[in-house]
């Protein structure tokens, strides 16, 4: 690696929303930091036994009604944190997802780059 910064594809936005992890009958409960439009980084949750090599999915509530559900890959662990990136969703958390950034992002062409960049993944 070197000593060169490397320039993020999706800016994160610090969120603060009721988030799970779920993996077949096990859920923890996760305290969310930040969103980006490709992933999502949570503190790591006391009771973590997570089998990575078995899918997981993440659940941020938006608010009593409105979910987005992300199928998530972990990319990287470091100091009590968890990075994952999305694998798939549905059309709908997608949706909410964008909208979410759009609202957050105050430059509509940085918006316009990033939805680019994830057509393009």
């Amino acid at each position: 690696m070197s000593g060169s910064p490397t320039r993020r594809r999706f800016q994160r936005i610090p969120f603060d929303a009721k988030t799970e992890l779920h993996q077949g009958q096990g859920s923890w409960p996760a305290t969310l930091l930040d969103l980006s439009l490709k992933g999502l980084l949570v503190e790591r949750p006391m009771s973590w036994d997570a089998d990575l090599a078995q899918p997981l999915e993440a659940t941020v509530h938006l608010d009593p009604h409105t979910q987005v559900r992300l199928h998530v890959e972990l990319r990287h662990e470091e100091d009590n944190r968890l990075g994952f990136s999305w694998t798939t969703t549905d059309l709908e958390s997608l949706s909410h997802l964008h909208r979410l950034m759009q609202l957050n992002l105050a430059d509509e062409t940085e918006m316009q780059r990033e939805l680019r960049e994830l057509i393009d993944i």
